[in-house]
């Protein structure tokens, strides 16, 4: 028992206004990092979870979740430092070169970090938001210390560092409001009733419960085609992405393709007319085949 009372109360070191460290209070600061660092993340989730059950929005949760789980580590810290007698001034020498090696050394991921935090501050990209950058289309799922996870329409994960994010050309479909216009294209052949067809696309687009009444569908006569005539139907949905307009479009599609038929209106598909003049007539020769060995023609 002696032994270890005397292994327990052995200064490791001290510092140079004469503090000494034991080793009780190096094992007693290890412990309330170690429990502090499991409590803390204990708790974020817990918030986590509570927040969800609420009508709070997943950023502002996340956002929150965040700052109670760094301002219980640094809580934390704080009472370790305090634990240890350390005086602030000993660490004046050792934060400056920390500062140097981070700033050549780890400039990247402080930039992402900051990044990070300004994402979640000024909120140009959210959780549950539908995004798109440099041709990936998806929702944002995550935003980290270091990067954003972003679910693809197609069902793989990107990881964008969050430096990207504000650096590059993010458009965010969904960042205001969930109301998103999108167009249907149509051809019908030459000779059909053209107010006709336009009141048969306006009716099919009306029908969509999806489809907003407010600002109120448009059809227009877009163009005389080389095979077709062509209507555009422009109309606004209060969707999430791209899928649910693709399902939209196809709903449309199909009963467009009812009311055409109905209505004995033909979809327009790709052809070519060739005309023959006949200013002269054209002379045609039928010539035997020189025969083979056998006496046959071929």
């Amino acid at each position: 028992m002696d032994t270890l009372k005397t292994i327990w109360s052995f200064p490791l070191f001290s510092f140079g206004d004469g503090t000494a460290v034991l080793v009780s209070q190096l094992v007693l600061v290890a412990l309330v990092l170690l429990v502090g660092y499991i409590g803390s993340s204990l708790i974020a989730r817990v918030i986590r979870r509570r927040l969800a059950q609420t009508e709070m929005r997943p950023d502002a949760a996340h956002i929150l979740q965040r700052i109670v789980y760094y301002g219980l580590l640094i809580t934390v810290v704080m009472t370790a430092l305090s634990l240890l007698h350390v005086p602030l001034g000993a660490f004046a020498f050792i934060s400056g070169a920390v500062a140097i090696g981070v700033g050549f050394g780890a400039q990247n991921i402080i930039n992402n970090f900051i990044s990070g935090w300004i994402l979640l501050i000024e909120r140009p990209v959210r959780v549950d938001d539908f995004v798109e950058v440099d041709s990936h289309m998806g929702t944002v799922e995550r935003i980290g210390n270091r990067s954003t996870r972003i679910r693809r329409t197609d069902g793989v994960h990107l990881l964008i560092p969050n430096s990207q994010m504000l650096e590059r050309v993010v458009i965010n479909w969904t960042l205001i409001d969930y109301q998103i216009r999108t167009i249907v294209r149509v051809g019908v052949a030459y000779g059909s009733p053209l107010k006709l067809v336009s009141a048969l696309i306006e009716q099919a687009v009306r029908e969509q419960a999806e489809i907003k009444a407010e600002p109120p569908p448009l059809v227009v006569l877009d163009d005389f085609g080389d095979s077709a005539v062509i209507f555009d139907a422009y109309f606004w949905s209060d969707v999430g992405g791209e899928r649910e307009l693709r399902q939209i479009r196809s709903d449309v599609r199909f009963r467009i393709d009812e009311l055409f038929n109905e209505n004995g209106i033909v979809i327009a598909f790709p052809q070519q007319d060739v005309h023959v003049s006949n200013a002269a007539p054209l002379e045609i020769r039928l010539l035997n085949a020189a025969p083979d060995k056998s006496g046959a023609g071929t």
